[in-house]
């Protein structure tokens, strides 16, 4: 740990001497708590960071130069399941599963945030959106797993593992591990759930200087999702996977309630196609939709933010009238080992910082708590997505919203991305299971219930059905337990009562 006096010097070097204004009213153990945080700082890199998120803050973020030079990404690197073949999709399926059944996989959950907008001071993942099952997110991803492991293990009759490696921050570690190890890890073997966590950075007033949260403490923000490639490197994360051999990477973010862990079609045709890196994507519902488009900006691949297109470039359509630039960012991305260890170890520092201005509690020069009614500070983040400019084979591939996407942002009452509209999405995949499998439903007086099996993601399905992940990954064996099945609502589909329509055959 650096001494007082080292650490006086760098921050006045750093123009934030401002830093230690109350560090005579501290108490001893408050200054060493508040020495071991500054420490921790890389006070070499400060007044760069500082500077950059003045400046940063001040530029023009409206601007078309990237509209300018746009173009869509190639016909022949992209696949779909919408218009790819049933023979390309069942072969990219086969290589996904071949694989995962070698341990060649693994999943990694961007989990850094709080629940903050949905009224929740604890981790996203923990959070309950009112199924009948009462799963959180956690529980969920975790049970996917589970299945996929076992399905592979069927197809080639291996015992593989799917590691999952959980990028956290200073909020969300701690709890987080607390929730998995109360819940026995939901099934998995402990040893095959690694948590790391990304690097924390001080928020910055708009003049450039460091905010204090409190007399001893700054104000800290972990660094975006784009902070996984510094962690990966902190935390000797790459060292583990080398270890276990793993080679391909599916990188997710923890609020989207559809997410497909290890997607063996996805996996099978990134490797099929000998790409380094790709990105799920979803058709854009509408021009101006407040999604990144996944294109190509002077011939490299990156994700052009929608404020970053003019109207009439987001407008265009092609010769069948679909959206030129309809490949809607969805953070869902394959990488394989080495492009990761090779963007942690030489680009993540050229990684674009966006900046983000945020209301920040801190303390006034008479040493005030103050919270701000509007934005008065700036986070500086990096996004997991800026790496797509140093993939050597690029590929992306689209999947329908309806099955793949429904993000948990919001708390009730916003129009999108809601707890309700998770629970409407989940629930609807659901149903649209069962009545593809043969099963019919009653309502709770016997009523028999008319089937309707275009249930769109946003509205509320005739009957409620859940069905464990345990049970089905992504819909498959369903036949065989509720073909011809007449089913009551509110029904609920787990390992158990799963065997007890097993047994009744």
């Amino acid at each position: 740990m650096l001494s007082f006096e080292e650490i006086k010097s760098s921050l006045e070097h750093a123009g934030q001497s401002h830093v230690l204004q109350f560090w005579s009213e501290l108490s001893g153990d408050d200054k060493n708590t508040f020495l071991v945080e500054l420490s921790q700082l890389d006070l070499n890199e400060l007044r760069e960071h500082c500077e950059r998120a003045a400046e940063s803050a001040k530029a023009d973020h409206s601007a078309t130069a990237a509209d300018q030079q746009i173009e869509p990404v190639s016909s022949e690197f992209i696949g779909s399941i919408r218009k790819s073949d049933h023979t390309a999709l069942t072969g990219w399926e086969n290589e996904g599963f071949l694989q995962i059944s070698q341990n060649r996989v693994a999943v990694l959950l961007l989990a850094g945030g709080q629940g903050t907008r949905l009224g929740v001071s604890y981790p996203k993942g923990m959070y309950n959106v009112g199924l009948p099952s009462s799963k959180t997110l956690y529980q969920i991803q975790a049970e996917r797993i589970c299945k996929i492991q076992e399905l592979a293990n069927a197809k080639h009759g291996s015992k593989c593992t799917v590691p999952w490696y959980i990028m956290t921050s200073e909020f969300t570690l701690d709890p987080t591990k607390k929730f998995f190890q109360e819940n026995k890890y939901f099934g998995l073997d402990p040893s095959d759930v690694v948590m790391f966590e990304q690097r924390m950075i001080p928020a910055v007033t708009f003049d450039g200087k460091v905010i204090l949260q409190d007399k001893g403490k700054i104000a800290m923000a972990p660094d975006g999702n784009g902070g996984l490639y510094r962690a990966l490197v902190d935390n000797k994360v790459l060292e583990n996977m080398e270890e276990r051999g793993v080679e391909y990477l599916h990188v997710y973010c923890v609020d989207n309630i559809l997410v497909k862990m290890a997607d063996p079609i996805f996996i099978g045709f990134c490797v099929s196609k000998g790409a380094d890196c790709g990105a799920k994507v979803v058709e854009k519902a509408y021009p101006a939709e407040p999604v990144g488009v996944v294109c190509k900006v002077k011939g490299v691949y990156q994700v052009v933010e929608y404020s970053e297109l003019r109207p009439e470039t987001a407008e265009q359509r092609d010769p069948g009238g679909e959206l030129v630039y309809s490949a809607g960012n969805i953070c869902n991305h394959f990488f394989t080992r080495p492009f990761l260890n090779e963007v942690a170890q030489k680009f993540q520092g050229q990684l674009k910082q966006h900046v983000a201005l945020k209301k920040v509690p801190f303390v006034d020069r008479e040493g005030n708590l103050v919270k701000p009614t509007k934005p008065n500070g700036i986070k500086m983040e990096k996004f997991v997505f800026d790496v797509f400019q140093f993939s050597r084979k690029f590929v992306a591939f689209e999947v329908l919203r309806e099955e793949e996407f429904s993000p948990l942002k919001n708390a009730d009452g916003a129009p999108l991305d809601t707890p309700t509209t998770a629970r409407q999405s989940l629930l609807a995949q659901h149903y649209r299971w069962a009545m593809a499998a043969g099963a019919s439903f009653l309502d709770a007086q016997g009523k028999s219930l008319p089937p309707r099996p275009r249930v769109t993601r946003d509205e509320d399905p005739p009957a409620v059905c859940e069905i464990s992940p345990l049970v089905s990954f992504f819909g498959e064996g369903l036949e065989q337990l509720l073909g011809q099945k007449v089913l009551t609502t509110p029904f609920l589909l787990d390992e158990n009562r799963a065997k007890e329509l097993l047994q009744a055959q």
